[in-house]
């Protein structure tokens, strides 16, 4: 029997999430088309009866500039260093760049064997790929993969090669499980990943999503209370916006995601207060979940 844990490292939004999603099956992570989507590590967890394979998707590798992103930067160093295997995944669409490759350097140069997925080939001209994958011929890397998550192309074929690369052992969780995550930490990412779809610019990677509460009425319905924290009032007037019809949508948009996520009713209550600088506080970074290592 084949298990063994995969690191899935890349640039922002090369598509690492969806990717997951797709292979595991389950929504693990939220996802948008904006980069800092992913904030930690996350484990999907892909079982089947000759193999289990445990996912880690990783923030996007970017330069830090405060101590969130620095957070974020380190959760992805570290994962890099206790798996199996490294799935370094690269955006075919916006093409190979110079970072990807320095960076995948870096990584090459370990013991820990790494494969490539390059992915989003449904949305670049097929004509390009080849030239694209020519990059790769001086690294030493166990394959690249041309992917599309979102049509399933080659799917198959990277998980084959996933597999082959992994070493025998017992399953690492239980058969049932799909991820480490709870269904709070799935809330608030939930309405965090309506909030990235939903505004521009500095507004959604300035934002924190805080679960007040989470219980189940009788009735069956799930009643959500949250917190959505950003760093200035006009962020916060923003986001709530004129006679709260902004905050109404997201809201709303963020109720039929977590009614899909949980498979019943959600009567969900949201607030949105004002935290300056909260990226940069160790404390407040804490209390939101992203808690610093001594």
């Amino acid at each position: 029997m084949k298990c063994g844990t995969v690191a899935v490292i890349g640039r922002a939004n090369a598509g690492k999430s969806t990717l997951i999603n797709v292979l595991v099956g389950e929504k693990i992570a939220i996802v948008s088309p904006k980069p800092q989507t992913t904030r930690e590590r996350i484990l999907g967890i892909l079982t089947e009866p000759s193999y289990q394979i445990v996912f880690e998707d990783t923030p996007g590798i970017y330069k830090a500039k405060n101590r969130l992103n620095d957070f974020m930067q380190r959760q992805t160093s570290e994962t890099a260093k206790d798996v199996d295997l490294i799935l370094f995944v690269t955006d075919g669409h916006e093409g190979i760049k110079e970072e990807d490759l320095s960076t995948l350097k870096r990584f090459e140069k370990g013991d820990i064997p790494v494969l490539v997925a390059f992915t989003k080939t449904d949305i670049m001209p097929a004509e390009k790929i080849p030239e694209e994958l020519i990059k790769f011929s001086d690294l030493d890397v166990k394959g690249v993969i041309p992917v599309s998550a979102r049509k399933g192309r080659n799917v198959k074929k990277l998980l084959a090669a996933i597999l082959d690369l992994l070493p025998e052992g017992d399953y690492i969780f239980p058969e049932d499980v799909v991820s480490d995550k709870s269904e709070k930490f799935m809330l608030r990412e939930i309405m965090r990943e309506k909030l990235l779809l939903k505004f521009d610019k500095e507004i959604p990677h300035g934002v924190a999503v805080v679960l007040n509460e989470y219980s189940i009425r009788p009735s069956g319905t799930a009643e959500v209370n949250l917190d959505i924290v950003c760093e200035k009032p006009n962020h916060k007037a923003i986001i709530i916006g004129k006679q709260g019809q902004a905050l109404k949508e997201v809201s709303s948009f963020a109720r039929e995601g977590m009614e899909k996520f949980l498979g019943r009713k959600v009567f969900l209550t949201v607030y949105v207060k004002v935290k300056e600088n909260w990226r940069d506080n160790p404390q407040l970074l804490g209390e939101y979940g992203y808690k610093e290592e001594d």
